[in-house]
């Protein structure tokens, strides 16, 4: 995803609630749905397709929780299972789990057995900034190094304390790309060994039991994602964020292209893991039912643990009016017809 896309997360909440009435009011021909795995109403409803948590990215902080509630109304009362939020990559202090909203979304959590907390941890401060590929590859090096491990004990040991062990960590989120300062490729090697150590370090809290999400741009970007990964013994679940943008005009060619969503199924399998949306939406192609009517029905066939739409503009159904089409499709297919 673009990162000048990413910088509006810590903006969204000014067009929530009036977009998400607005789209209650949307008409039009739906279009033929993607073929259902199973029920999408009544009880058990939030899993999803095939068992799938369904959640969507509505707010960094507390506000995310609030809106998870209105959206599942809007979609006639489907549970959403997947919390998906960040920390800020600006400090260390906040990379430990500072932010106050984490108590929020650890009672959402608890408050039912069957739901999944998805957290995208930075593995670098500064993690916007810009940082040019020689100083990565130094910051890189000093990871590896240990110099770090600190700071991502203080943030095991805080979701240990906040009662939410269980964590999904998506640490590192799209390294294949060229903008993060936690990007891969000024030093792929010294990358994973750097991934292996932050991940021993926060396994050695007592009481954890994270799960560490490997979750690349579709695609190669800077540097195919597979030169990225780290081992199966440090790596739970295989991930991709994929948007609707180049490379891959068309739905088809995203899942046929190099390093696309067919190489990443056949990746996990092969490597004996789930699989995992942490990120998708519309965005190059704009309000693009196809696109979300192909995204649904992928879901549908491959079960990931779960998926997560980013839903602010210009990605989004919900808080975005201008995809009035995509957000028909997405809502009838996950409301079971209800709405």
């Amino acid at each position: 995803m673009s990162h000048r896309s990413r910088r509006i997360r810590w903006l969204v909440g000014a067009c929530a609630s009036t977009v998400a009435v607005a789209l209650l009011l949307v008409v039009g021909g739906p279009g033929a749905r993607p073929p259902r795995a199973g029920s999408g109403g009544g009880e058990g409803a939030g899993t999803g397709v095939g068992g799938t948590a369904v959640g969507a990215y509505l707010h960094y902080g507390s506000p995310g929780v609030e809106r998870m509630e209105e959206l599942s109304r809007w979609l006639g009362g489907t549970e959403l299972r997947a919390g998906h939020t960040y920390l800020p990559g600006d400090t260390w202090e906040n990379i430990e789990g500072a932010p106050d909203s984490l108590r929020t979304w650890a009672r959402w959590r608890k408050e039912r057995a069957d739901r999944l907390f998805v957290l995208n941890v930075p593995m670098q401060e500064r993690n916007e900034a810009g940082v040019p590929d020689g100083q990565v590859a130094e910051l890189i090096r000093s990871g590896a190094r240990g110099a770090n491990d600190d700071h991502f004990r203080r943030l095991a040991g805080r979701l240990v304390d906040l009662g939410v062990p269980d964590t999904v960590i998506v640490l590192g989120w799209e390294m294949n790309g060229f903008d993060y300062t936690h990007r891969c490729r000024p030093d792929p090697e010294n990358w994973k060994a750097y991934w292996r150590r932050i991940v021993a370090a926060m396994r050695a809290v007592p009481g954890q039991r994270f799960r560490f999400d490997f979750a690349p741009n579709r695609g190669s970007d800077a540097i195919a994602w597979t030169s990225c990964y780290p081992g199966d013994d440090v790596v739970d679940i295989v991930g991709m964020d994929s948007y609707d943008q180049e490379p891959g005009h068309t739905f088809d060619e995203q899942v046929t292209q190099p390093y696309g969503l067919r190489q990443q199924v056949d990746f996990a399998k092969a490597h004996g893991k789930r699989i995992s949306y942490p990120e998708w939406g519309l965005f190059r192609h704009g309000d693009n039912p196809e696109y979300v009517r192909g995204m649904l029905a992928w879901f549908a066939e491959h079960e990931p643990l779960y998926q997560s739409i980013t839903d602010y503009c210009p990605h989004g159904v919900w808080q975005c009016g201008q995809n009035p089409r995509s957000a028909q499709v997405f809502r009838e297919f996950l409301s079971g017809g209800r709405v």
